[in-house]
């Protein structure tokens, strides 16, 4: 028998591609292997994006707030929507409670549930609730939708393509870090009072409360921008960009000095004694973009303070590389989250 963390997360889902029924009906345009399954919906395309979190695995309620769980879940399953370049229309919400959840409990995670969903400008149209012997899961599924000349796939990137990213990366995986470091310390002695000081806010509200960039697709479509590939950055930028790479058959050259890390990251990480490219490369839950332009396109965006260029893609597809200032070139490897992993 093969254990599943042998083969990955990725392997797993690669199997499970292979092994899917043959698409029957027309108006499935495409189904798994992007951030999002894709429909013909006439004039624009239907986009069905679905996220679970799992209590113990996901998230850790000693430390994370249920209001602040309740948006993250919209949020990160949003993002695969904008990953598409679309806007999110509907969504459904699933629950699988144990008795140790109260009703108010639930009233908290729908205040943040309800939050996210005015933020993104989502209706929430249904779900389901059973019980569960293991604690909390959430499950969520969204209905999005974008022109078709807009549509955004992993798979359609070119050499020579400028790779962007918006935002900055690293700050969610350090702000994990500051709360797990938080709860061994109230293990060990429950009188300590929590040192995460105000300096300390960003890494926190980028872990426990990160927000999908819609922003960034209305401001692409404002300027008359369709990358030519996108994807979310949910399990690090090394495992995001490996991803665009194998689909459209190409390779990248990303700099060390470009990739976006806020002074927050880069303290934290002197602290933990953690590289911060290590943790922008590989941290994972920044639920940035990671997006791919032509050279003539990305001047309009040179000027865009959000969005940074790092990179640009090759030919070659087995040269996959971070190079440094002074001239060295590292392999990227994917090292970021394995669900399977033990």
């Amino acid at each position: 028998m093969t254990n599943l963390n042998s083969i990955g997360e990725f392997g797993l889902i690669d199997r499970i591609q292979q092994a899917s029924p043959a698409i029957i009906h027309p108006e499935t345009v495409r189904s798994i292997g992007d951030d999002a399954a894709v429909f013909d919906w006439g004039d624009d395309y239907g986009l069905l994006a679905t996220d679970m979190l799992v209590e113990g695995v996901h998230f850790d309620l000693m430390y994370v707030p249920l209001k602040h769980l309740g948006y993250k879940a919209i949020a990160v399953n949003v993002s695969d929507i904008a990953a598409m370049n679309g806007l999110p229309v509907q969504l459904t919400v699933s629950l699988a409670l144990s008795s140790r959840f109260t009703v108010e409990a639930v009233d908290e995670l729908y205040a943040g549930i309800r939050a996210a969903c005015e933020d993104y400008k989502v209706d929430l149209v249904g779900g389901d609730t059973t019980s569960s012997r293991s604690g909390l899961v959430i499950s969520i599924a969204v209905l999005g939708k974008v022109p078709k000349d807009l549509i955004t796939y992993r798979n359609t990137a070119q050499p020579n393509d400028v790779i962007c990213v918006t935002g900055d990366l690293g700050a969610a995986y350090l702000g994990l870090q500051l709360l797990e470091r938080e709860k061994q310390v109230f293990l060990a002695d429950p009188n300590m009072q929590p040192s995460l000081t105000e300096e300390r806010s960003y890494l926190m509200q980028r872990q426990l409360r990160p927000e999908a960039r819609t922003d960034i697709v209305h401001e692409l479509r404002d300027l008359g921008i369709r990358p030519t590939a996108m994807i979310d950055v949910s399990d690090g930028l090394a495992s995001e960009l490996l991803h665009i790479c194998r689909q459209s058959g190409t390779g990248a050259v990303i700099f060390d000095e470009n990739i976006p890390i806020d002074d927050q990251t880069h303290l934290a990480a002197d602290e933990f004694k953690i590289s911060p490219i290590t943790a922008a490369l590989n941290g994972g839950e920044d639920y940035e973009l990671l997006f791919t332009v032509r050279p003539q396109e990305f001047d309009k965006l040179s000027t865009n303070a959000r969005i940074t260029a790092i990179g640009y893609l090759t030919a070659d597809p087995n040269q996959l590389v971070l190079a440094t200032k002074a001239g060295q070139q590292t392999p990227i490897r994917a090292q970021g989250w394995e669900s399977f992993q033990k």
